[in-house]
């Protein structure tokens, strides 16, 4: 490291203050419109022209890093705004799809008295059907969970156009909700959330890059404000949404989680989104069935994410209106003779926690929760599969518990611990996964055991091949549904962060195979971010700001993953 690479005297730690205009006149003086575009990053020996470009730029870009730590708490406070709008739309969701579960299985049950009834269901059920096609039709971003879309959003630069998504997640969501299909809420809420604080962003941001931050900070107050877990929804955007411990997105991630979580209190309570009992504390004799408990969890998480993946591949071959129709059907033998299975789970949580479930009727319901979630998400309906992948773990962890000479006492807490490791297999988020559970539960006495079995399932995942299903859902999307990426011809940023074992780490920025149409313009190490030379060495943990031109963003945003990325 030279001694030009070090900072000045100043702490910003999140991205710069680069205004729209500043970065097309970089571009246009870096000329980012052509092949040429990296000259000013990749070659060491750059011509005298662009060595006084850089120099041109280099200050002004310096002074607006130096000022950028002023906006901090700036951005924090629009964090907050973020979380109360977010907070609000996904308490009136999460209320009106718990209403409508509860509908459902009465409806279900009056119809096993009435069967004459059952005909004037399934002319609904086709009604609903077409009109769910239409929306998701006219709306492709608000199709299935949401997470994929999100981080395709942050990832890959897709468009979201935020008032569609609201109008069409909330009137297919609570169709879908009325009918008791078996899809969570969890992952609409994260959309939700996303939606709402790219609509805020959208006027109040000054350039993409923190229009992404609005957007990851309002997915973390969707998921606080659908489980009341905001250090959940904060870890959730930062590890599997953002996937990057990125300072800034970090502050207004909490800040956003956190106001959610109050918007849920003051309209819903104090009462957590799933009832468990006594989850007690495990002995030290017991740590020896968290191995096996690990391993079956890991099983499970694949399994469901092979049922989800399956299932959707079959349905490919059918036109969208009848694999609704398909999937809305469905949902009445599963009403009728076993209820506990519809809607997102949290009833079927709650069952499986006692001691006092038979354990042939938990295989049951496990097999039927299984399909009948797969079965309904593969349909293409609005709606997530986080609760029901908490649920199929906690069954399986129930089922475990019974099997396995183990205490009755101790069911809900390996039912508890399943949760967690299911959820890790098949997200392959194990922070998120590990702090949820904790949260839910309301104690740290079961950090040990629940981080045993959460890194035993990732493991037992990794070993089976198992692509994380949301990334798996996202190359999905992205190929099937051929969204619309932005095309602005204008000038663009993207913040990074380098991983260890990445292509980039430990070489020169002059030496680094940029993709074109591109140029490193800031990198933060530690507390503190300058401009960076030609020898500049980067460094694992640095985070990165390039800028690209809108219309090449798809290819240069998926060139610079590559090389910031692991290898792993």
């Amino acid at each position: 490291m030279t001694a030009h690479d070090s900072a000045p005297s100043h702490k910003p730690n999140h991205e710069p203050d680069l205004n729209a205009d500043v970065v097309d006149d970089i571009a246009d003086d870096f000329d980012l419109t052509n092949s040429t575009a990296t000259t000013a990053t990749n070659n060491e020996n750059t011509t005298p022209t662009t060595r006084a470009l850089s120099r041109r730029y280099r200050t002004h870009i310096q002074e607006l890093l130096s000022g950028s730590h002023r906006r901090q708490w700036s951005i924090a406070l629009r964090g907050i705004m973020c979380g109360a709008g977010a907070g609000l739309l996904v308490v009136a969701y999460r209320a009106i799809i718990a209403y409508g579960n509860n509908w459902a299985v009465g409806a279900y049950q009056y119809m096993a008295n009435h069967p004459l009834t059952i005909l004037a269901f399934l002319l609904t059920a086709a009604a609903a059907a077409a009109a769910i096609a239409k929306l998701v039709a006219w709306e492709p971003m608000a199709t299935g969970s949401g997470i994929p879309q999100v981080e395709g959003v942050l990832l890959w630069g897709l468009k979201m156009r935020w008032w569609s998504i609201l109008f069409v997640r909330f009137t297919a969501g609570i169709i879908c909700g009325f009918f008791g299909m078996s899809l969570g809420r969890e992952g609409p809420s994260i959309q939700i959330g996303a939606a709402t604080a790219a609509g805020i962003g959208a006027r109040m941001s000054k350039n993409n890059v923190e229009r992404d931050n609005f957007t990851a900070a309002g997915a973390a107050a969707g998921l606080s404000a659908a489980f009341s877990a905001p250090l959940s929804g904060m870890m959730f955007a930062l590890e599997e949404v953002y996937r990057s411990f990125n300072p800034t997105v970090l502050l207004t991630a909490t800040t956003a989680a956190l106001t959610a979580d109050l918007m849920s209190k003051i309209f819903l309570g104090f009462n957590p989104v799933l009832h468990f009992v006594a989850v007690e504390q495990l002995h030290l004799n017991s740590y020896v069935w968290l191995i096996p408990l690990g391993l079956v969890s890991g099983i499970t998480g694949a399994a469901m994410n092979a049922l989800l993946l399956g299932l959707q591949t079959a349905y490919s071959h059918i036109a969208l209106h009848w694999r609704l129709f398909i999937a809305i059907a469905l949902a009445l033998p599963v009403g009728i003779f076993l209820p506990l299975a519809l809607g997102g789970g949290a009833t079927l949580i709650d069952f499986a926690e006692h001691a006092a479930s038979p354990l042939g009727m938990l295989v049951v319901l496990l097999l039927i929760k299984m399909l009948f979630t797969a079965t309904s998400f593969g349909s293409g309906a609005p709606g997530g599969i986080f609760l029901p992948i908490l649920t199929v773990g906690a069954v399986a962890g129930s089922i475990f518990a019974r099997i396995a000479p183990i205490s009755p006492q101790l069911i809900a807490t390996f039912a508890v611990l399943a949760m967690a490791g299911t959820l890790t297999a098949s997200v392959k988020a194990p922070i998120t996964s590990m702090m949820l559970v904790i949260e839910m539960t309301g104690s740290l006495v079961h950090m040990l055991p629940v981080a045993t079995v959460t890194l035993i399932s990732l493991a037992v995942s990794d070993a089976l091949r198992t692509q994380p299903i949301y990334h798996a859902l996202l190359n999905r999307f992205m190929k099937s549904s051929k969204p619309t990426v932005d095309k602005a011809s204008q000038s663009a940023l993207i913040s990074l962060p380098v991983e260890l074992d990445s292509a980039a780490m430990g070489k020169a920025i002059g030496k680094i195979n940029w993709p074109e149409h591109t140029a490193v313009i800031s990198v933060r190490r530690g507390g503190k971010e300058f401009v960076p030379r030609a020898t500049t060495v980067i460094q694992p943990g640095d985070g990165i700001v390039v800028m690209y031109t809108g219309e090449h963003q798809r290819q240069a945003r998926e060139e610079l993953n590559l090389l910031c990325s692991s290898a792993y």
